[in-house]
Order: C-alpha cells, then structure tokens, then sequence
C-alpha cells in the first residue's frame, strides 16, 4: 500500500487536477492495480480520501466540478470593486477572429482539467452532465447562430453505447436549432483511434443499455485519457482557429486598456482609493 501510495502522489502531482476516475485508469494503465469497480472505489476511492485527510495530498490536486457554491460577488469597497476590473480585464478574443470555437465536455467532473485551457483562450466550456435539457441546447444553438461566422465544436466524451448516442444527440439539436448556421462538430476524444493508439484501458460494454445492441467492442471512458493529453488536444483544437496577427493586436489593446483602468483608479477621491497599488 505504502507504494502505492507514492505511486498515486507522484502521477497526481505530475498530472494535476486530476479526478478520482482519471487516478484509477492511470493506476490501470501502470499495472499498479486491477482494472475492476472494487479496485476503484475500494482501493483508489479510500486512498484518496485517506491521503488527502492525512495532509499527503493536497485537495486541490483533486478535482470536482461537480459541486460549487452559489454566492452573489460582493467587495469590502468601490476601491476594491474597481481594482478587480482592472486585474481582471479582458477584451472579447474572438471577436475579430475569422471563427467562432467552444469545447463540449459529457462529464462535469473533468471541466476541471479543460478549463485552465478554456479560460486562457477565452473559449466557451460546454459540458453536458450526459444527456443535456433540450432548453440547454437550444440555447447554445441561438448563441451559435448569433456569432454570424463558421463555428467550431469540439467534444469530448466516452466510448460507449450512451457516449456515442450522447455526441450524436448535442450535434443533431444544435444543427436543428440554428439551422441557417455553419456549423462543424467533431469528437476529438474519444475516438477508435486513440484506443488504439494510447493502449486505453477497456471495460465490458453494459448490455442493460439500451443502445448497446448496435455498438461493437468493449467501452472506454474519457477520463482514461491522462489530463495533459487530453490539455493538448483541446489547445490545439482551438489554436488552430486563432490567427496570430489579430490575437497579437488585441493582446496589446488589451494591455493598454488595462493600464488605463488602473491609472483611472488613482484619480478616485480619496476615501475610495485608500490602500490602492499598482500591483
């Protein structure tokens, strides 16, 4: 166990955030331990928590999208209010960019791997917790529609009977729902392909899913696809639709806007600026 345990710290501070389930599959996928749910839940699940009650890992290497907490933003000042624009500005990347990109994620627990990526690249992240509300849907195919430029979409999801009917039912609502738009839908991961390219770890396909009838083969889950992969094909999905010239440009704007703003700030009547610096 104890080697395990080194084992298990050393992949999640190389890898981190990770899930639980992406800790499992790489433990799978190093022989470490076997590739069954009691494994999962019994072994890595119980590690885990142990490890990161104990003060051996951190909790923030964990990651859980899945839960947040609901609170209006709320600042001690106007001081404060404004200094927080002015860190945190930032001009709309996409806007003089010949596309329009987001990334589509079928699992809430991994955003958390997606959206250091996402964030940086102003890119939106989808995700559909499975089968998504059609309300939800539609209103992504009305944002789409109303970016008047090619759109991009990107998915990530599993491999499985309801993975692959998941990935058909997004695309076939959004088209359905902006239907004068142009729109290309790619899954990225994951894909046959990259089972067998990457050697993914498998696990038997559900036959009490009622879509399994027309799969072939055993069913991989996105998370077997270690986070920084799974970071790459995401960059690179989106890079590829930034031209660079323009990005430069507004990069520069931006920074020369953001000066201002915290120029600005200095010019506050005193009982509003007190403590500021240009940090």
């Amino acid at each position: 166990m104890d080697m395990l345990r080194h084992l298990i710290h050393q992949t999640v501070d190389e890898y981190k955030p990770m899930t639980v389930r992406q800790v499992f599959y790489q433990m799978v996928s190093k022989g470490a331990i076997g590739k069954t749910e009691g494994e999962y839940k019994s072994t890595v699940g119980r590690l885990l928590v142990e490890m990161r009650k104990s003060g051996q890992l951190p909790y923030s290497w964990i990651a859980d999208n899945t839960r947040w907490m609901r609170k209006p933003t709320t600042f001690d000042s106007v001081h404060q209010m404004l200094k927080n624009a002015a860190r945190g500005y930032r001009l709309d990347l996409w806007r003089q960019q010949p596309h329009y990109v987001e990334v589509w994620l079928e699992k809430e627990a991994l955003a958390g791997v997606l959206v250091d990526v996402t964030g940086e690249w102003d890119v939106p992240l989808m995700v559909t917790r499975g089968y998504s509300s059609l309300t939800f849907l539609h209103s992504a195919a009305e944002a789409i529609a109303a970016q008047s430029k090619p759109a991009y979409l990107y998915y990530f999801g599993d491999h499985d009977p309801s993975g692959v009917d998941i990935t058909r039912n997004v695309e076939q609502t959004i088209r359905e729902g902006a239907p004068g738009a142009e729109i290309h839908f790619e899954k990225i991961a994951v894909t046959r392909q990259q089972i067998d390219d990457m050697d993914l770890p498998t696990r038997p396909t559900k036959k009490t899913d009622s879509r399994s009838r027309n799969f072939e083969g055993e069913s991989v889950e996105v998370d077997a696809i270690s986070p920084p992969v799974l970071r790459d094909l995401c960059r690179a999905a989106i890079e590829k639709h930034v031209d660079q010239d323009i990005y430069r440009n507004m990069r520069a704007i931006e920074e020369e806007e953001r000066r201002q703003l915290k120029a600005w700030i200095k010019y506050l009547p005193g009982n509003m600026r007190d403590g500021y610096d240009d940090e």
